[in-house]
């Protein structure tokens, strides 16, 4: 390059280019010769496109940026020395690579940002290098137009709009779209800045979204499933660059408006003993805005699998029969397993309560003579069954009652069995009752003998009418057969239970048409019909329900109960009064202490809109009343458990007094816990007592039965009579049962008695106690006693011992705190050692005292003599002649005597209480003689000391 300028060095200097010429001369001089140099101007292309990564400085032109001039190769003149860009703060700069071949590169000054501006144009011009170094006349390109694209990176993730969406719905509706979620890039680019899908991340829900953010739901929502739904949504561009943070979308479920019931609950907890508890006090129908012209409501309690059908009272069924007035000579077929009913010890027995079940392989046989051997014109049967439809399509029969030949023969003279759903009561007169064609078959069709449920039967027959009660209501037989009598015979029958004895046209006599089902309290009443009262009290149920305010229910309310109360109907025009109506609905259970556990409770509605039959369904209410454990009580026996009398009184016609003291005690026990809430100390319990009644007690004969020829257990019919219990004795006891209070039962042991008219060998006798609550449900502790026989030449060695019969007093009082180990140990009776120290003690105590008395009482006296002494002679010398008077001599002065007299009953007193509660009258006699002897001794050797002390104390 510099040889080039040094060969046009001369050619300009010959050209008259000179730096001697004149200044302004040499100017025009130099502007010609570059004029005659610097002939063109650059080219360049008229546009370019440009491509720029953002935050990137290099720009791809197409085409590239090359300049060319065709005064090339002069130097300067054929050179590009520059490209200028034009426009203000443009990020771009335009730099020269290289002059001679015109290449050029545009480049950013700065980070390009795409989200600040997607693409740039601009005008931009060549130059060339002039006529020399020093020229600025440089010749420029014609413009051309560069127009430059940003191109985006993915750097933004996208976001959403909003936090959190939130939509409601109705339930039972198919949405196109429930609500529509929107994400956003702020990537510059449509394939960056563009939202290409939806998703939704939470699992198992029944919604789904498209492309454009539409949710939807896949299926019908149900309030009553789930009222509400939350949702995760996340969004991805185009790039497939997720959300940086998932929105929330919530869906509530709006319940359609549906015809039922409102505010209710399903659990309703009974408390034993809190009477009527309202069942829906806040309930109420709601309508939708329909109108009604009537509604029908009908509440059912099902305590169908409670005990026999309902919450009845679990007393024995003679006890039952007592307190509804039921008649005497009640004859009990199906009584508790015992040594004295034991025809039903094979039996299987319900566990909670006397339910005899049979599989239809069991059979009972009645001892003879518990039933009269022909029945009378009037009588009554009583049972609850539960029987189910029998197997096959031609059923045997069932036998529940049978009186047929023992052997023989095999005539049923009655019996009551089921047959295909039909309840058939047999009775066929003997030929001495009756010669004629007579009604023999009673037939009944019921559906309730086959539904597996509970019913109370009485069948009142007062021949030729027999007359069927089921659950209170009278039913009259659909078929009646008639048959001749039976032929008379000396043939023994025998009366069966759960089966049909077959004793004759059988080669081994056995049971026959066994019975399926359940039974309980199976009676006969011979002689006597019952009437309908008692009937229903002996069928009636102890809970159901029941209206808390009749008066409160308002005007057009109708309501029916059943006869169990365990059905409620209820009718009116008005949606209001039937809401306050059935708020009043409440249950109550009138039992002390109640079966525990379920009950079902079922609300069926029915209504009828004007001009239609029915037009709104409604609902059940399915909800349940839970009765919870009733406090169980704890029954004390407590009294004199062992004494001593003599054999005359055990001869004697009014005999021994057994059980003179007993009491009985219910307590239930109350935890409490201690007053100070820091303490460690375990929970301490207080006794309460309870008042309930008891349904009988036994007496036992312990150590063997009792022998008739020379003793037996005796009470007087009037005290039973008197307090509406009844008893039955035997050589194994006595039991004493009926439904009663414990005072009765009480007052009934204290007159118990025991005589023994050959007790020269007996030593003693052993008897226990033990008394029931619920036919056994609560049972008392076993109460024992011990009688022993005070013989003649034996008095004087025993004498003593009845001075330790004492009631313990240590279990008077039930009503405070302790603990169990303390109850327990309150509960022993104290051994006779301990009560022999205590009584010595208390004698020991007794005598000093007497002691102490006696001193005071001589020094008294002694302080009267003297001071008589003072104020008269003749007094003091009256007294003088007393001491003359032989000590020795058996002789009582009027003054003493008297302090003596109160001696001998303080000594009495004593000794009264010292001994035993149950003494007779004779010992106590011989013992008040005995204790006199002793204190008229005692006395005159006291006053035989004070005369010697007086003649001491004489002047003489």
């Amino acid at each position: 390059m510099l040889s080039g300028r040094l060969y046009w060095v001369p050619l300009l200097l010959a050209l008259g280019v000179g730096s001697g010429s004149g200044g302004g001369g040499d100017s025009r001089q130099r502007r010609l010769l570059a004029a005659k140099v610097n002939k063109h101007k650059p080219w360049i292309e008229t546009s370019y496109h440009g491509v720029i990564t953002e935050n990137n400085d290099t720009v791809i032109l197409d085409p590239p940026l090359v300049a060319l001039d065709k005064d090339a190769p002069v130097p300067f003149a054929g050179e590009i020395c520059a490209f200028k860009i034009h426009g203000q703060e443009l990020p771009f700069e335009a730099v020269v690579l290289n002059k001679t071949s015109g290449e050029g590169w545009l480049r950013a000054k700065s980070p390009i940002d795409c989200e600040l501006q997607k693409e740039y144009t601009f005008i931009i011009q060549a130059y060339d290098c002039g006529a020399g170094p020093r020229e600025t006349a440089w010749k420029k390109s014609h413009k051309a137009v560069v127009h430059i694209q940003v191109k985006d990176v993915n750097e933004f993730a996208p976001t959403f709009k909003e936090p959190a969406y939130k939509a409601v719905v109705t339930e039972g509706k198919i949405y196109d779209s429930i609500l529509q979620v929107e994400a956003v890039d702020e990537d510059c680019s449509p394939q960056y800045s563009q939202i290409c899908n939806y998703e939704i991340v939470t699992t198992d829900v029944p919604f789904a979204i498209d492309r454009n953010g539409n949710i939807r739901n896949t299926e019908k929502l149900s309030y009553d499933k789930q009222h509400q739904y939350e949702i995760l949504v996340t969004a991805y561009d185009c790039g497939q660059k997720p959300a940086a943070q998932d929105t929330l979308v919530q869906v509530d479920v709006k319940p359609v408006c549906k015809p039922g019931w409102q505010d209710w609950t399903k659990r309703i907890e009974y408390q034993p003993g809190s009477g009527s508890m309202a069942l829906f006090p806040s309930i109420h129908l709601e309508m939708c805005d329909g109108a009604v012209s009537s509604l029908q409501i009908v509440a059912e309690l099902q305590t169908n699998y409670i005990g026999k059908g309902c919450d009845r009272e679990t007393y024995s069924e003679k006890s039952l029969q007592k307190l509804c007035g039921a008649s005497s000579g009640i004859i009990d077929l199906l009584p508790s397993p015992s040594a004295a009913t034991n025809w039903t010890a094979g039996l299987l027995v319900d566990s909670s309560e006397m339910i005899f079940k049979f599989d239809g392989r069991q059979g009972a046989k009645i001892p003879d003579g518990i039933v009269p051997k022909n029945l009378t014109d009037q009588f009554t049967i009583t049972m609850w069954m539960k029987h189910g439809p029998s197997p096959g399509v031609r059923a045997e029969k069932e036998t529940i009652l049978c009186n047929s030949d023992k052997t023989e023969m095999n005539r049923h003279h009655y019996a009551l069995y089921v047959h295909n759903c039909r309840l058939v009561f047999l009775l066929r007169k003997d030929f001495d009752q009756a010669d004629t064609f007579r009604p023999a078959e009673f037939h009944w069709k019921l559906d309730q003998i086959c539904d597996k449920e509970w019913h109370y039967y009485v069948i009142n027959v007062e021949f030729p009418v027999v007359t069927l009660y089921m659950d209170g209501a009278t039913y009259e037989p659909y078929l009646v057969t008639n048959d001749w009598p039976i032929h008379p015979s000396h043939i023994a029958m025998q009366l069966t239970v759960g089966a049909c004895w077959q004793g004759g046209e059988v080669t081994k006599p056995r049971f026959a048409q066994f019975f399926h089902g359940s039974l309980a309290s199976l009676t006969i009443r011979p002689g006597k019909m019952e009437s309908q009262k008692v009937i229903s009290c002996l069928q009636a149920c102890k809970e159901g329900l029941d209206i808390n305010s009749l008066e409160s229910l308002g005007q057009g309310i109708k309501y029916h109960f059943n006869p169990s109360q365990s059905i409620l109907v209820m009718e009116g025009d008005d949606i209001g009064n039937i809401n306050r109506a059935l708020q009043k609905v409440s249950y109550i259970n009138s039992r002390q202490f109640p079966t525990a556990g379920v009950r079902r409770l079922k609300v069926s509605s029915k209504v009828q809109c004007f001009g239609e039959d029915v037009c709104i369904s409604i609902p059940e209410v399915d909800a349940y009343v839970m009765v919870l454990q009733a406090i169980e009580p704890r029954i004390t026996l407590r009294g004199t458990d062992h004494f001593w009398r003599p054999a005359a009184q055990f001869e004697s016609a009014r005999g021994v007094t057994l059980f003179p003291d007993i009491k009985i005690v219910s307590t239930f026990a109350k935890a409490e816990a201690p007053g100070d809430v820091k303490t460690t100390a375990p929970k301490s319990e207080v006794l309460e007592e309870m008042l309930h009644n008891l349904d009988f007690c036994d007496i036992l004969v312990i150590g063997g039965d009792l022998d008739p020829r020379q003793e037996c257990l005796e009470l007087n019919h009037s005290e039973l009579h008197q307090r509406h219990l009844d008893a039955t004795n035997s050589t194994a006891g006595y039991s004493i049962y009926g439904v009663g209070s414990m005072s009765r039962y009480e007052q009934v042991l204290h007159h118990i008695r025991y005589r023994n008219w050959r007790p020269a060998s007996l030593e003693a006798r052993h008897f226990q106690i033990k008394c029931s609550e619920l036919n056994g449900r609560y049972t008392s502790n076993e109460f024992n006693l011990e009688v022993s026989v005070l013989h003649e030449d034996r008095v004087s060695d025993k004498e003593h011992v009845n001075h330790l019969i004492v009631q313990p007093p240590f279990l008077q009082s039930v009503h405070h705190p302790e603990s169990r180990s303390s109850i327990r140990r309150s509960s022993v009776v104290p051994s006779i050692a301990t009560v022999v120290i205590i009584i010595s003690v208390c004698m020991l105590v007794f005598v000093v005292a007497m002691g102490v008395y006696r001193v005071r009482i001589a020094h008294q006296h002694f302080i009267q003599e003297t001071e008589a002494a003072k104020e008269s002679e003749m007094d003091w010398d009256d007294s003088a002649l007393t001491i003359t008077v032989n000590p020795m001599e058996k002789h009582e002065g009027p003054g003493h005597g008297e302090d003596e007299t109160e001696g001998e009953e303080e000594e009495e007193a004593e000794e009264d209480m010292s001994s035993s509660s149950g003494s007779d009258d004779s010992e106590e006699e011989e013992e008040e003689e005995e204790g006199t002897g002793r204190g008229r001794h005692g006395q005159n050797g006291a006053r035989q000391a004070q005369l010697e002390w007086d003649d001491s104390t004489l002047p003489y």
